[in-house]
């Protein structure tokens, strides 16, 4: 960040004191006012940055489900290209999308959205052994769950979209359920805090479907 430029650093009441005769002459006064403009406008330029501010997702708040010892991996997930980004990217018209430098994400968006879906299964599973994981293979959990978002979308006071597909595969017998997510949540105000609560619960929506995909593979008979 530059330092605030101060009238006194470059001793101006002096320099005009100094060159009162030089400064009769009319060009020569236009070309110290001009001089003297531009250095109030870059103090006014480096005093006025906006400060950045970072969301992350968040898990639903529902009643917990009766405790299991189930065991879940959740990952790979992946997000497109356009929003795998810091920045949140608003939709600013058709076919045109605005990534916004001073609102962004926490970390990566498909980190965040691994842990938003970790925590609901937590909840929605009755399970605390929900781990995060971007291997496809893995030993350590009855089963594991994968995410391919291919919409994500944010439209400033009006909806946040989603579109997942996801499969379930269990990693006893490789039986798999796969399925698709696809989600619409209204954002009522127009701003961020709303706009990323709509998709939180647009996130809960994917994660209640994997949920019903991990207990109908781990029902009675299955």
């Amino acid at each position: 960040m530059m330092r605030r430029f101060q009238v006194s650093d470059f001793r101006l009441r002096s320099w005009f004191i100094n060159s009162g005769e030089k400064l009769k002459d009319p060009m020569t006064r236009f070309i110290a006012l001009a001089f003297v403009a531009a250095l109030i406008f870059l103090a006014a330029g480096c005093g006025s940055s906006q400060p950045s501010r970072f969301y992350t997702l968040s898990a639903t708040k529902i009643p917990s489900a009766p405790s299991s010892s189930v065991s879940v991996a959740v990952g790979p997930v992946t997000v497109p290209a356009e929003v795998d980004r810091p920045q949140i990217v608003v939709n600013a018209g058709v076919n045109q999308v605005r990534p916004d430098e001073f609102n962004r994400w926490a970390s990566p968006l498909q980190n965040g959205i691994s842990r938003a879906v970790a925590e609901n299964l937590v909840l929605m599973l009755g399970t605390p052994r929900v781990t995060l994981s971007t291997q496809m293979l893995s030993a350590d959990a009855d089963y594991r769950a994968a995410v391919e978002v291919q919409r994500f979308e944010s439209a400033l006071g009006e909806a946040a979209a989603l579109d997942a597909v996801w499969s379930v595969r269990r990693a006893k017998d490789g039986r798999t359920e796969m399925g698709r997510t696809t989600v619409r949540e209204q954002v009522q105000e127009k701003d961020y805090d709303s706009l990323v609560a709509a998709h939180s619960r647009a996130v809960a929506r994917l994660s209640q479907d994997i949920a019903a995909a991990v207990r109908a593979l781990d029902g009675p008979g299955q």
